[in-house]
């Protein structure tokens, strides 16, 4: 294992505190809480929006703080969960008087600490709305959840619903939003390779030469069969199916393709992978209006590509061209 690494058990707190160093114009690390906040919160009679998960998926969640998506975000130590102190910590800290919302992905650990977090918030006088993303189709249950897993379409929901509560709608309007993104939005992935957790040192799972792992999460969980490697329109149109059959869209659907890379795949290969699906969603019918490729939920470095695919209306398609202005996604801000 050849990684940029003091003690393992000291990566995420310097990651995390890079992080503030690299942006501190748009967020604040607050060590002791181990938690990332928005450097202009709380803001008086907004909603606020918080997410947060295990680290290893950079740059979500952190790297999404900023105008226009997340207040806050509570990282745990890699692909653990975050303790429900981090999430009330956070909820107190951009609490503005409007409202939270907790994006919470669907993951056991995950669930039942922001659900603790939300009654101490309650009891604190805080309104919480909590929206539970889980729109992987790969699988239905998995090593870490009951149902479906929570991927690509948490970065889609933090964007649009971050607009809609920059726009100003009150938080069960910013949650609506949110849910609505997630019933409409459904991926899938494939890994080329394992990642490999910095404690642990060593891949999770090994794939033999000329092998894909089919259906996968973002922890090196196992996917949904192992298969011959394929081309790249072999694993477009294997995508595409995957997400096309579970959403029944009807012909001429406006939609929003997301082709993900995991964290080991290059941006050429990303784009090659984006023409093809777009080229087969038209071929099916279905109208890509907006796009979005590039690794924004990842698995350290595993190599791999997934795609989530959202059915767009007039409104979703407003919030998701409205103004952001993050560390890693930022258009007309």
């Amino acid at each position: 294992m050849r990684k940029l690494l003091n003690d393992p058990a000291d990566l995420v707190k310097e990651s995390l505190a890079g992080l503030a160093a690299a942006h501190g114009d748009l967020v604040r690390y607050d060590a002791a809480q181990q938690i990332l906040v928005r450097a202009d919160a709380p803001r008086a009679g907004k909603v606020a929006l918080i997410s947060g998960g295990g680290s290893g998926h950079e740059p979500l969640h952190g790297g999404f703080i900023g105008h226009g998506m997340l207040d806050a975000a509570c990282p745990g130590e890699v692909f653990t969960s975050p303790v429900p102190e981090q999430m009330l910590a956070a909820t107190k800290a951009v609490d503005g008087g409007a409202g939270v919302v907790h994006i919470v992905k669907n993951y056991t650990g995950d669930v039942m600490n922001f659900k603790m977090a939300a009654e101490d918030a309650a009891d604190e006088g805080i309104a919480v709305e909590s929206v539970l993303i889980d729109d992987d189709v790969a699988v239905q249950d998995s090593l870490y959840t009951a149902g479906r897993r929570g991927v690509g379409a948490t970065v889609l929901a933090e964007k649009i619903a971050g607009a809609a509560a920059e726009r100003g709608d009150d938080v069960a309007a910013v949650a609506g939003v949110a849910r609505r993104v997630d019933e409409r939005a459904r991926s899938f992935g494939i890994a080329l390779s394992s990642c490999t957790p910095p404690a642990a040192g060593k891949p999770i799972f090994d794939l033999p030469e000329g092998e894909m792992e089919v259906g996968i999460g973002i922890h090196g969980e196992p996917g949904r069969r192992r298969a011959p490697l394929g081309t790249l329109d072999e694993i477009a149109g294997l995508l595409v199916e995957a997400v096309t059959t579970d959403l029944k869209l009807e012909s001429g659907t406006q939609v929003l393709p997301f082709v993900n890379g995991m964290g080991g795949t290059p941006q050429i290969e990303l784009y090659a992978l984006y023409g093809e699906v777009d080229r087969l969603l038209r071929a099916a019918g279905l109208e890509p209006v907006r796009r979005l490729v590039g690794s924004y939920i990842t698995s350290l470095e595993m190599a791999g590509a997934s795609l989530t695919l959202l059915a767009l209306d007039d409104d979703l398609t407003a919030l998701w061209d409205a103004p952001v202005h993050t560390p890693a996604l930022r258009w007309g801000a």
